[in-house]
């Protein structure tokens, strides 16, 4: 079942629980699937490009919710992070920072690299077989520790 599917099949669900938070945001990552697919680069709409689009607007969440906090407005700021933790759960199950520390490990065994100049070799292969299980800056933040 494509993501697509799914929300749609969630969309469905959150309507008939009546339930208004998990409707909203639903709906709001179809709006966004929708405008990807018929933006310029539709060709380019994979399953890669579909889990960016989720982590995106998950980020979005969170910032938004964090200016809502400086500002004192802890409401609105819970209602965003909510919306970001029903999002999250379309996403691939995310690593621990363990196991990406150990598939970091092994990229840098097989690429060869033993030193912060070859950081691009490793980032560019870790951030392809990583997409959508883990954080880009965790990732560049190991490989720049592991090759010190």
């Amino acid at each position: 079942m494509s993501l697509e599917q799914k929300i749609n099949e969630g969309i469905k669900a959150a309507m008939l629980a009546k339930d208004k938070l998990r409707l909203e945001s639903l709906r709001a990552v179809k709006a966004a699937i929708l405008l990807a697919k018929t933006s310029e680069n539709a060709k380019d709409f994979d399953e890669t490009a579909e889990i960016k689009m989720l982590q995106k607007l998950v980020k979005q969440r969170r910032e938004t919710a964090e200016i809502y906090i400086s500002n004192n407005r802890q409401e609105l700021a819970d209602k965003e992070l909510a919306e970001a933790t029903i999002i999250e759960e379309y996403l691939p199950k995310q690593l621990n920072p363990q196991e990406i520390e150990a598939a970091v490990k092994s990229i840098i065994e097989e690429t060869g690299a033993n030193s912060v100049k070859d950081m691009g070799k490793v980032m560019g292969i870790a951030s392809k077989q990583l997409a959508g299980k883990a954080d880009g800056k965790l990732i560049a933040e190991l490989v720049k520790k592991l090759l010190q």
